[in-house]
């Protein structure tokens, strides 16, 4: 991404007729992001500006289907002006926020960008912050599911903080850049797990949740898991391979049937110069076709053991608040054993939909290490096994599961387990994705 190296941006007005690049500048290595570097401080970032009369026009990039560009620092106003009238071009890539950002952006203000989408341009909103665990890159997200999805919101909060600051109104897509990584199981595990929470905070705020990567990593990661219940799905994908196509196909990379709505952009060409308008800029080109849409409605319910109504279990099932990490005033225990006797946390949903469902415990050297969670799903009761000896004191993601709507015995905890040490019934989260 433009992003990574200033020394690959410059501007340069000259009197000649706009000539473009040929399609032919393409990488030696498809799949790769479009640059290689070690990120910098941005420099310093203007103040945000009134928002009174100061608001992109419309959900950003919306609906659109067309060729866009990005570079590292927005261009002035003219050279804006100059593409506009003679480029194939109509987006335009913008790095709003993120530690990694290396470009000061002095033209980008809240003026800026009502100015462009006014005129035409749409915007592809882009957070370049933590990155993969195992790449080089920094900063790194932790290679902790549960703290980098922890990660994932603060980033989240804070690409839509500098979004709305912009004039970049919800219902817009924001973009997480997360470059070229040698993915292996924990890896992903990681950026899959960073990636759900940016999805989730994202919605809560109102926004559409997008991402970045070359095609061999996180695109691979991405398309891979489009169906594992584990990790929330992403609304739009931006694959970085340059293979010199101008469409949203994502090659071997991603299969045709995943993110296929009108879900996808394409970098397909990197670091090539083109002239437009007698304005000389350094871009990667893109491809998009995509569309608007409205985040889902937030919804969330906790039930704790404590929970009037909320909460049964048989007499075997012991009250304790001997850990400072419960959730609550206290917490459910039982020793295991070979028969069905099940703890179940009762609620009542909205609508049949799907549910990310999150668990609470305290953890403890003492407490089982193959804790069977049931989930009662449309399709019938799904167990996820959770080591109660360790990540207690937080909120643990059991993964997004389809549920039907109305009131019921939603997630129960089983004494049926093949581990040893007593299983804990604390509190439950159930949030509609």
């Amino acid at each position: 991404m433009r992003a990574i190296a200033t020394a690959l941006t410059f501007l340069t007005v000259v009197a000649a007729t706009a000539v473009p690049a040929t399609a032919s500048a393409v990488p030696a290595r498809a799949g790769t992001p479009a640059a290689a570097g070690t990120p910098a401080v941005a420099g310093p970032q203007p103040a945000a500006e009134s928002q009174s009369a100061l608001a992109a026009v419309g959900p950003q990039p919306g609906t659109f289907t067309g060729k866009g560009f990005d570079t590292c620092t927005a261009p002035s106003q003219a050279a804006m002006d100059a593409w506009l009238a003679a480029s194939p071009y109509r987006a335009v890539g913008v790095y709003i926020s993120g530690g990694s950002r290396t470009c000061a952006q002095p033209n980008l203000t809240a003026t800026w960008v009502a100015d462009q989408t006014r005129k035409g341009w749409r915007l592809i909103p882009i957070e370049l912050g933590y990155q993969a665990p195992c790449g080089t890159r920094t900063p790194k997200m932790s290679a902790d599911p549960a703290t980098a999805r922890g990660q994932g919101r603060t980033a989240a909060d804070s690409a839509a903080a500098a979004a709305a600051a912009l004039g970049i109104g919800a219902g817009s897509t924001l973009y997480n850049d997360i470059e070229q990584y040698p993915s292996n199981a924990s890896c992903r595990a990681a950026v899959l797990s960073f990636l759900s929470g940016w999805v989730e905070r994202l919605h809560t705020r109102g926004y559409l949740a997008g991402m970045y990567s070359s095609g061999s990593s996180g695109i691979t990661d991405v398309c891979a898991a489009y169906h594992d219940t584990r990790y929330l799905r992403l609304d739009q994908i931006w694959i970085a391979w340059w293979n010199g196509v101008a469409d949203t196909d994502g090659g071997t990379y991603c299969a045709d049937d995943r993110y296929a709505d009108q879900q996808r952009l394409h970098q397909y060409a990197g670091d090539v110069t083109e002239t437009w308008g007698g304005v000389t800029m350094k871009i990667d080109r893109n491809y998009l076709d995509v569309r608007a849409g409205t985040p889902p409605a937030s919804w969330s319910v906790t039930v704790d053991n404590a929970t009037a109504g909320g909460f049964t279990a048989g007499v075997a099932w012991g009250t304790s608040a001997y850990s400072a990490q419960r959730h609550g005033a206290d917490y459910r225990f039982a020793a295991p054993v070979a028969s069905s006797d099940v703890a179940w946390f009762r609620a009542t949903l909205p609508a049949t939909d799907a549910y990310e469902v999150s668990v609470w415990y305290p953890a403890d050297p003492g407490y089982n290490d193959r804790t069977p969670y049931l989930v009662a799903t449309t399709t019938g009761n799904r167990t996820v096994t959770v080591d109660q000896r360790a990540g207690g004191g937080r909120w643990v993601s059991l993964g997004v599961f389809t549920l039907a709507a109305g009131t019921g015995d939603k997630v129960g905890v089983s004494r049926w387990s093949a581990g040893t040490g007593y299983v804990v019934a604390d509190a439950v989260r159930i949030t509609r994705v």
